[in-house]
């Protein structure tokens, strides 16, 4: 499948396809995966991540996971809710924006040396959009790391996401990295720790 539309109809429907600024309004302070998966997602981004380069943090809240000893030239966070936002440690700067509403990111081409999207990829209805705009910003060679976990809204998640079986899943976020195009083959990683919830990273990069 390389464009959205060859999707079957009503892939990226939700149960609930109202507004997205009205469901996330309320800050939520909140974890969506256990305290192991946690440490095992910031071990991953402790591998992936170039110390001193310029992240941006999609589908961002109050918390990156980043690793807290890495420092960054800047880490830029984009999210639905400003008082999360706000709190989160990490974030040099950050902008309010529905990637659902407009996928198209409010970043110049090639300002970032990675892109993270955390236990979030299952909200995007236009998720090729999305990261198509996603290789644009990212410099040649950056790199865009997915990870993901199996707990959800519900009436959010998009229908095929909540049709798939866990490890299907993985296979869906490949193929938007090759739906998008400019990324070389994505690599996929199982980073699940013994006894917590299981966490899979789908990452590619840019051309070099």
């Amino acid at each position: 499948m390389s464009r959205q539309k060859d999707f079957p109809p009503g892939s990226f429907d939700r149960v609930d396809p109202s507004d997205d600024a009205f469901f996330y309004a309320a800050p939520r302070f909140v974890v969506h995966i256990d305290a192991a998966t946690i440490h095992a997602l910031t071990e991953a981004y402790r591998e992936l991540l170039p110390a001193g380069g310029e992240i941006l943090d999609l589908m961002s809240s109050w918390v990156s996971h980043l690793p807290v000893e890495m420092a960054f030239q800047r880490v830029a966070g984009l999210g639905m809710n400003s008082l999360e936002l706000d709190e989160n440690p990490r974030l040099s700067d950050h902008v309010i924006h529905d990637l659902n509403r407009e996928p198209e990111l409010p970043y110049p081409d090639g300002g970032f040396d990675a892109v993270l999207i955390a236990v979030s990829v299952q909200y995007l209805t236009r998720p090729l959009e999305v990261f198509a705009s996603v290789a644009r910003v990212l410099r040649p060679g950056g790199l865009h790391v997915v990870a993901l976990s199996h707990r959800c809204f519900p009436t959010k998640a998009v229908r095929v996401w909540q049709m798939l079986p866990p490890l299907e899943r993985v296979g869906l976020v490949a193929s938007y990295f090759r739906g998008a195009g400019g990324f070389a083959e994505p690599e996929i990683l199982d980073r699940s720790p013994a006894g917590g919830d299981p966490l899979w990273i789908v990452a590619a990069r840019t051309p070099v």
